[in-house]
């Protein structure tokens, strides 16, 4: 069956892509019915990538909760290796070849589940922070591509509608990185999370907690631009009919990944330093000031240019792509993780709500539409 298109009487539908014989069709496909077509036509199917307008947002924000969860819990030890490899002064027992001898170590020398410590503030806020991330991330794209593209997918649409949603994504989630990270460097001071936030707090006060978040949007602006473009092209290119596809999700979202994490590295190591505040580095840029006050919330690494400053300072140009292997080993099955789980996640739900209706009677609801 052919793609349909917008009719005179304003039904619209889907596309319905070609069967290969013996495969399962996981395609179910939204479509409108004309009077005519309402005695003679099978009960239509819902597609799960155009969701109803009823059932869309909370499906979106359910599904991306589960996957942002899933994605950093899983992944959270090359997470805590990455922080470190990014430290611009490491201490003599926290320098590492590599990622797997960085977990080694880490094991060995600081037990078992230090890889995971600070999981928890993570879990809190990747939670409400992907839920609003991908329910305002398809809202945008569908809206924006059927005015810029109808019909079709539009690369500056889904650009758009990934830069839109990490604004609102790293509003939630830089207090949980900033305290994240704190409690993954080595000899964290911390005991555990509430009290690495009630210190923060003391000493610096809530902007310790956000002082890194126009350098986050800075690198994840065009991490996720750059993320979203190249997976929805290469879904393109792998899944051109959109069904549920866990491999070509996988894939997509790996691939997608890697190439977005190591165009933003240099921006990234700077976010770790405006997260951590590595001691050494602080008192190198600001010996005066290291003499002069006792006050210590008042030396600080302060900014984007600052933290680039510093960054340089410390070891040329190289430096800024410290931890570059981790962070493409912790960002593509990250971000495949998060992709996959998401879909999978979308496409059950959907299917549930499909079963309620129809039980419901699916007829009269379509017709109300």
């Amino acid at each position: 069956m052919g793609g349909r298109l917008l009719d005179a009487t304003g039904g619209f539908v889907g596309s319905l892509s070609p069967r290969i014989p013996g495969e399962q069709d996981f395609t179910p496909v939204l479509h409108r019915l004309t009077p005519t077509e309402t005695t003679t036509s099978a009960e239509p199917e819902i597609d799960y990538e155009g969701l109803p307008p009823g059932a869309a947002t909370s499906t979106h924000m359910l599904a991306g909760s589960v996957a942002g969860i899933m994605e950093h819990c899983l992944m959270y030890p090359i997470d805590c290796v990455k922080t470190r490899m990014q430290s611009l002064h490491p201490e003599p027992a926290a320098r590492y070849r590599n990622v797997m001898d960085a977990l080694r170590q880490i094991v060995r020398t600081e037990g078992v589940w230090r890889p995971i410590r600070g999981v928890n503030v993570l879990a809190v806020g990747a939670g409400p922070a992907h839920a609003l991330y991908f329910a305002s991330y398809e809202k945008i794209k569908f809206s924006l591509s059927d005015s810029v593209h109808p019909g079709a997918n539009s690369h500056f649409a889904n650009g758009v509608a990934g830069c839109v949603a990490t604004v609102l994504h790293d509003t939630i989630m830089n207090p949980a990185e900033v305290v994240k990270q704190r409690m993954q460097m080595f000899n964290s001071p911390y005991r555990g999370v509430l009290d690495c936030v009630g210190s923060l707090l003391r000493r610096d006060g809530p902007a310790a907690f956000y002082r890194s978040y126009t350098t986050q949007l800075t690198m994840n602006v065009p991490f996720q631009a750059l993320h979203f473009m190249t997976y929805e092209y290469l879904q393109e290119l792998l899944n051109p009919h959109r069904q549920y596809n866990p491999s070509s999700h996988v894939a997509s979202g790996a691939l997608a990944g890697a190439l977005a994490a190591a165009a933003t590295t240099p921006l990234d190591v700077c976010k770790t330093l405006l997260n951590t505040q590595e001691a050494q580095a602080v008192h190198l840029l600001r010996p005066a000031a290291a003499a002069t006050t006792s006050a210590p919330g008042a030396r600080h690494i302060s900014g984007l240019g600052e933290a680039c400053r510093t960054v340089y300072r410390t070891g040329g140009a190289p430096a800024f792509f410290k931890g570059v292997h981790a962070r493409i080993i912790y960002q593509m099955p990250s971000t495949a993780i998060s992709w996959s789980v998401y879909e999978f996640f979308k496409y059950v739900i959907t299917e549930r709500r499909h079963e309620r209706s129809r039980r419901r009677g699916g007829g009269d609801r379509d017709g109300a539409k």
